[in-house]
């Protein structure tokens, strides 16, 4: 299986820890971010990892190699403009970089203790998404959730996690250019074409500093034990 993890942000709401360091590489707990998450998808059967860099990319391919610290094989798709996620992951289908269909694909940003190897695509369904209870930062949600399938009407919604399982086919309608993966998943679902799965475990989306905070309170508590 390979994934692809998406480190091309610049980490806006955390600036000005983000000014000087990707925010890929920003720490908790004594580890950077995206290692911790290369290091679960290793565990769960990833090979070889795609990640995408723009800002400060080069920090970030210095810091990283090759993967075999990590486990796996990682190679770059470097964007000279963030493409955002939709974009970012067709450049590196258009590269080639993606062998497996489907693939994995996990936020850099994101930490949780879900358990990536148990995710599965039927026939007709062209990705599946782990959605969570919404935190206090999204408290709007993103999508519904019913039977195992995304809807998108609905009251009780969840928000996407960053981690998904997607084919192929979903990206191959769009040009290489800026976009968004929101509109893509919206209209899978519209179409009944997207699963989801609900995780109510450990699951963080770090892209602020107070998040950052908390986790490192609870990181000497065994917050981020396995992560």
């Amino acid at each position: 299986m390979h994934a692809v993890v998406l480190a091309a942000g610049r980490g806006e709401r955390m600036r000005p820890l983000t000014d000087q360091r990707p925010k890929a590489l920003v720490t908790v707990g004594g580890s950077p971010l995206v290692a911790r998450v290369l290091r679960r998808l290793a565990r769960a059967g990833v090979t070889r990892a795609v990640v995408n860099v723009c800002w400060l990319g080069d920090a970030i391919r210095t810091f990283l190699g090759d993967g075999r610290a990590y486990g796996l094989e990682i190679v770059y798709s470097p964007e000279s403009v963030a493409l955002d996620t939709a974009g970012g992951i067709r450049l590196a289908l258009e590269r080639g970089l993606v062998a497996s269909d489907p693939f994995l694909v996990h936020n850099a940003d994101v930490l949780s203790d879900v358990d990536t190897a148990t995710l599965s695509l039927s026939p007709r369904d062209t990705a599946r998404i782990v959605l969570a209870p919404n935190p206090p930062e999204h408290p709007e949600g993103d999508f519904a959730c019913r039977d195992g399938r995304v809807r998108l009407d609905g009251t009780d919604r969840l928000t996407y996690t960053g981690i998904g399982l997607y084919r192929k086919a979903l990206f191959e309608p769009l040009a290489v250019a800026r976009a968004p993966l929101r509109p893509l998943l919206e209209d899978a679902a519209r179409h009944d074409r997207l699963a989801g799965t609900v995780h109510t475990g450990r699951w963080w989306d770090v892209g602020t500093v107070a998040v950052l905070t908390a986790l490192e309170a609870g990181a000497g508590d065994g917050l981020l034990d396995g992560l």
